[in-house]
Formats: structure tokens, sequence, C-alpha cells
């Protein structure tokens, strides 16, 4: 990311100074197979909600699933962060690109 904003701070005061346009460069969306998936919820026993509660084992068994859910929680958790970012980057490169062909009409 770094590199491409040096590379394109480069590009305009290239432009700037020899009063060249520069083409705008249109911005790519992240890909969609680099969206996490979010892990599923477990499947909440009917038992739970009963007057009597669950028999042992499958509380247990429940309290297994949403333990395991919770680890998959936390490591989706910077996945699904580090593809909003892309996204918000994605949003931004947008913007300038709008901005830019605004520019080339004037």
């Amino acid at each position: 990311m770094r590199a491409t904003r040096t590379v394109l701070a480069s590009l305009a005061l290239f432009t700037l100074a020899t009063g060249a346009r520069a083409a705008c460069i249109r911005p790519e969306p992240p890909p969609p197979d680099s969206k996490p998936a979010k892990p599923a919820l477990p499947e909440k026993p009917a038992c739970l909600d009963a007057k009597g509660g669950c028999p042992g084992w499958e509380a247990y068994s429940y309290n297994d699933a949403v333990k395991a859910y919770n680890v998959q929680a936390q490591a989706f958790r910077p996945l699904a962060e580090a593809y909003v970012q892309k996204l918000n980057a994605y949003v931004k490169a947008s913007a300038d690109y709008a901005q830019c062909e605004v520019k080339t009409l004037q």
C-alpha cells in the first residue's frame, strides 16, 4: 500500500511539473473469494428452553459447541477486519478515481 502511494505521489508531481494529464487509474475491488466465511452458530437444543432443561450430556455437548464457536469467532475477527480494510481502501480509491475523472473534464 505504501509503495502504491509513493508511485501515485510521484506520478502526481510529474504531472504537475510537466503539465501533462495522467490517465485515471480505475481501482479494483478485493476479490470475492478473499471474504472470510463467518462461522455458523451452534444449533441450540430444544431442551434448552424447556422447563426441566437439558440432560447433562446434551447440555455439555452444547456448551462444547459454543466454546468451539467462540474459538472460530476469535480467528474470524482479524480476517474480517483485514477484509474491511481492503473494502475501505477500495472505497477511497474509487472516490479518488471519480475525482480524477472529474478533473479530466475541467
